[in-house]
């Protein structure tokens, strides 16, 4: 039976946070063992809004060590930068040229994006195209499935619609991917506001666990993380928001049921609950934390396996990109 192609990119900005690994990079080194895994630190979607250079290099390797320290292995999965692999850029235009504007301007990460971008330097038309770049991403490996968020869910959607067009237009090229959602894993709220998701591009550092936070911050972060009315410990999303989102988070580090949760801390204070949270995620984040040091020590390495990665992903691109070019015209 053939295994089924993924295809998930991360932007290499803000900083990776418990809610990442929940719903995202533990699914994916669960996946690599049963799926032909491609892995992309989209460093061409970050730069739709203004970055600094600095930053950014320093943001791609810190992600590429992070998905290695948390079990990505390149030896089962395919793992590299997207402004590596040059073909993401191409079809992307090419897609461009077949995509209608208005497809684009009712896209709603776009709606919410333009609001801010318009508050502090106007809207840039990378912005408006992000997409198209993010269907180019898919379609270049004739991916199964994308593993995705609700929220990218409509970019999925988009990119199956481009996809159609183009088959509709030139013959069967593409294939028409599907998207994942991790219903297993609970939603992350922000520590600071249980009504909102936990976010790596937060204004305050106190919304989120980053994978990388000393054991000091994070006993801070949960010591001070927002709490309900009253002092019972209990699962209630709607009366006890933020109570039910740090049990949500206890339950999947633990993997101890909610209920057991719920009756160890019948009658005790919401401080010993949190003690033994902010311990459960230190001793579950030490072994990436240790594994993630030993790999800033070796970032030869590490741009030796994004490279290879690179290569290996182009070897793929480029036969589905080949095929584009000759359809529409274009001349080898």
């Amino acid at each position: 039976m053939t295994r089924q192609r993924i295809f998930s990119g991360i932007q290499p900005s803000g900083n990776l946070h418990i809610g990442n690994y929940l719903g995202a990079i533990q699914q994916f080194v669960g996946l690599q063992e049963t799926t032909d895994a491609i892995f992309c630190i989209v460093d061409l979607h970050a730069i739709t809004v203004p970055q600094d250079p600095e930053e950014l290099r320093k943001k791609t390797l810190e992600v590429a060590m992070i998905y290695l320290a948390c079990g990505i292995d390149p030896k089962k999965s395919i793992m590299f930068v997207q402004s590596h692999n040059h073909d993401h850029a191409e079809l992307a235009w090419i897609l461009n040229t077949l995509t209608p504007l208005g497809e684009l301007e009712r896209m709603t990460q776009f709606k919410e994006k333009r609001q801010s971008a318009e508050k502090r330097r106007g809207v840039l038309s990378g912005l408006l195209n992000y997409p198209t770049l993010m269907a180019a991403d898919i379609l270049l490996y004739q991916t199964d499935v994308v593993p995705v968020g609700e929220d990218q869910k409509q970019h999925v959607e988009l990119t199956r619609s481009i996809a159609e067009r183009f088959n509709n237009r030139f013959g069967d090229t593409f294939m028409l991917p599907k998207e994942m959602l991790n219903k297993s894993a609970e939603r992350i709220m922000g520590l600071d506001d249980p009504s909102k998701k936990m976010s790596k591009s937060a204004k305050s550092a106190n919304n989120y666990i980053a994978l990388l936070d000393s054991p000091d911050e994070i006993l801070r972060k949960i010591k001070t993380a927002m709490t309900d009315s009253g002092s019972e410990i209990r699962f209630d999303k709607k009366a006890k928001s933020a109570v039910s989102n740090l049990l949500a988070v206890y339950h999947a580090f633990s993997k101890e049921s909610i209920k057991n949760l719920e009756n160890r801390y019948a009658g005790k204070g919401y401080a010993e609950f949190k003690k033994d949270l902010g311990e459960i995620i230190i001793a579950k984040l030490e072994p990436i934390q240790n594994r993630f040091r030993e790999l800033e020590k070796n970032s030869d390495e590490v741009m030796k396996i994004i490279r290879e990665g690179a290569e290996r992903s182009g070897a793929i691109s480029q036969k589905t990109l080949s095929e584009v070019k000759q359809k529409i015209g274009l001349i080898a």
